[in-house]
């Protein structure tokens, strides 16, 4: 399994979430939804429309961990998901198989969706929530709290700003200047 990252670039999710939408708005709203809410792909892959039909807050139970989460739908977000379940009855999944009757995507789906554009995965939904969480508010505990993480250091690793903050103190670090070395 490839590790991951963040998309770090604002355009670039701009232009990820521009060609998902020309392909598919079913495509484009899991996008929206990973980014916007921070939520794992099993979570989301299991939400129904009953589950964000006028409403400012969603209320889960993680798979992966067990515990309670809910969380805030922005305006924007609220504005889609309207657009998205217009026609849809509240027993619907969010997210449909095209295959069988009310199914959701699997998992691998879901991979694929993203996985056609260029290293990113379904972690990359959250991690790019994550990153640009902590760039702006630079609140790594409330960050850590929102994913459930024992401590802020794996929040820091995950979110790929352990590596930023690595990268950025070698970036010009030379023990000596090896072009005078003859």
């Amino acid at each position: 399994m490839n590790l991951v990252q963040p998309i770090r670039d604002l355009e670039k999710i701009q232009e990820v979430a521009t060609i998902l939408k020309k392909r598919s708005f079913r495509d484009y709203f899991l996008f929206v939804m990973g980014t916007q809410t921070g939520l794992r792909i099993s979570d989301l892959l299991k939400l129904r429309v009953q589950d964000v039909r006028n409403r400012t807050h969603v209320s889960i139970i993680e798979k992966k961990t067990k515990k309670p989460k809910r969380f805030l739908l922005s305006p924007s977000v609220r504005v889609i998901i309207n657009d998205y379940i217009e026609e849809m009855k509240d027993d619907d999944y969010l997210f449909q198989s095209r295959k069988g009757s009310n199914q959701p995507i699997l998992r691998q789906r879901a991979y694929a969706i993203l996985t056609g554009l260029e290293e990113i995965g379904t972690h990359t939904l959250r991690k790019t929530f994550g990153y640009h969480f902590y760039q702006r508010k630079k609140d790594v505990a409330m960050l850590q709290q929102l994913f459930n993480h024992s401590a802020p250091s794996i929040t820091l690793k995950y979110i790929g700003i352990t590596q930023d903050l690595q990268d950025k103190a070698l970036e010009d670090f030379e023990i000596v200047d090896w072009s005078n070395v003859h």
